[in-house]
């Protein structure tokens, strides 16, 4: 399973697997994703001691949750990173004192996460369809492809995203607009 390509690497499965008590599909989920957890632990509490840590917290929880994951509710891979995400964000609540929290970070890990969850559920049709619109909408800002994402991919109006963002509602508005014309120039 390690070195399989994205689309051939079955998350959904090995989850089950984590639920069934398989400790080879825990394995396999580690050697797929461990390396880029960390890295999303890391960037969030700014400590490689601290984040390997969470991975290890968020591994048991991925093992002991497994049989409660809900694939109605969005892909595996974005539950794996949920769990590290939420641990880090956590760890950093709890320490607040001692670790700087970077708004920008946490911006970007968002719309990172849902990105990566609309691109798990939609397969290949990804690819196809938005070849050209990754790398444009890597050039925004975090905080406008983050109300991009919001907007687009999870559905949300401009209030709910203002509201989630803790945002003016004018600033969100003005955000989307630039980004959408950013987004056209792009492509065009």
């Amino acid at each position: 399973m390690p070195g399989l390509p994205d689309e051939e690497f079955d998350y959904e499965a090995a989850v089950r697997g984590c639920a069934a008590r398989h400790r080879d599909a825990l394995e396999h989920l580690y050697q797929r994703e461990g390396a880029r957890l960390l890295g999303v632990a890391r960037r969030i509490v700014g400590d490689a001691a601290v984040a390997e840590d969470i991975v290890h917290d968020a591994f048991i929880n991925i093992w002991n949750q497994a049989s409660g994951f809900d694939p109605a509710r969005g892909s595996a891979r974005g539950w794996l990173y949920s769990i590290t995400r939420h641990l880090a964000l956590n760890f950093v609540r709890d320490h607040a004192r001692l670790v700087p929290v970077d708004e920008a970070v946490a911006a970007r890990l968002d719309a990172d996460v849902a990105l990566q969850d609309w691109r798990d559920r939609h397969g290949l049709a990804w690819a196809d369809y938005a070849g050209r619109m990754g790398p444009c909408l890597d050039e925004l800002p975090a905080e406008r492809r983050n109300c991009i994402v919001h907007a687009y991919v999870e559905g949300l109006s401009h209030s709910e995203i203002a509201q989630r963002l803790g945002t003016p509602l004018g600033t969100v508005k003005a955000w989307i607009t630039r980004s959408l014309k950013a987004l056209r120039d792009c492509l065009a």
